[in-house]
């Protein structure tokens, strides 16, 4: 599933670098990254668009904000949830800080299913985790302090292979670079496109054993019954 790896106030040239991707169906209606149009207030987004339900999984604003979010894993989702992809967009759109909007956010989470999301304000040097899981619990709101996280599908920095195997790789494209330019996109090829799977016996055990190897990798491409191609997309 999702997976994310970002340094966070750790480089002197950039305030935050992002690497994820999105798993979903393949025939999922989904738009590359543009500046959303179509009123004043979307021409302010850049990101990805999901056309089937009107959301993004990551997505920026003119102004320095920037949020993206993961699923949480789980057995039994909510049926008839909300979006999770609308809460990036409730951030951009909000005039509140990464703090306050998810102080706000804690009111309405249960009507999500598992959301892992990240905010940020990099005018204001603030960036927040929110999370609604586990189910029943209380609504996770953390500061995120500076330096290289992974966020999959469990909580922020949760030790699953591949989120150790993302960070390994991470830092070490970055010692590579130095406090020089990193070039992103050769390190998004060389990282976010690993298929290889983890061992059995390190993964999470929180459903059946052969989808959770599936998704086991940075870079899922796995074959449904119900309309073939899921992952990466």
């Amino acid at each position: 599933m999702c997976i994310a790896g970002f340094l966070w106030q750790g480089h002197p040239l950039y305030p935050l670098l992002v690497l994820h991707n999105r798993d979903e169906y393949h025939n999922r209606p989904t738009r590359a990254v543009e500046w959303w149009g179509g009123s004043e207030e979307m021409e302010d987004v850049l990101g990805g668009r999901d056309d089937a339900a009107g959301g993004t999984w990551l997505a920026c604003s003119r102004g320095g904000k920037v949020a993206f979010l993961t699923n949480v894993l789980e057995l039994h989702p909510v049926p008839n949830a909300k979006t999770r992809g609308e809460l990036p967009l409730l951030f951009l759109h909000s005039c509140k800080s990464p703090r306050g909007f998810a102080e706000e956010l804690v009111k309405e989470a249960h009507h999500y299913n598992g959301f892992n999301l990240i905010i940020s304000d990099i005018s204001s040097n603030t960036m927040v985790y929110v999370s609604n899981r586990p189910k029943g619990g209380a609504v996770v709101v953390q500061d995120v302090s500076p330096g290289l996280h992974v966020l999959t599908n469990g909580k922020l920095d949760s030790p699953w292979p591949k989120a150790q195997k993302l960070e390994m790789g991470f830092k070490e494209q970055l010692f590579k670079c130095g406090e020089g330019e990193v070039r992103l996109k050769e390190m998004a090829r060389k990282l976010m496109r690993d298929r290889v799977p983890a061992c059995n016996n390190r993964l999470p055990g929180i459903c059946d054993v052969e989808w959770e190897l599936a998704l086991s990798s940075i870079f899922v491409e796995v074959n449904t019954p119900k309309v073939k191609l899921w992952g990466f997309n």
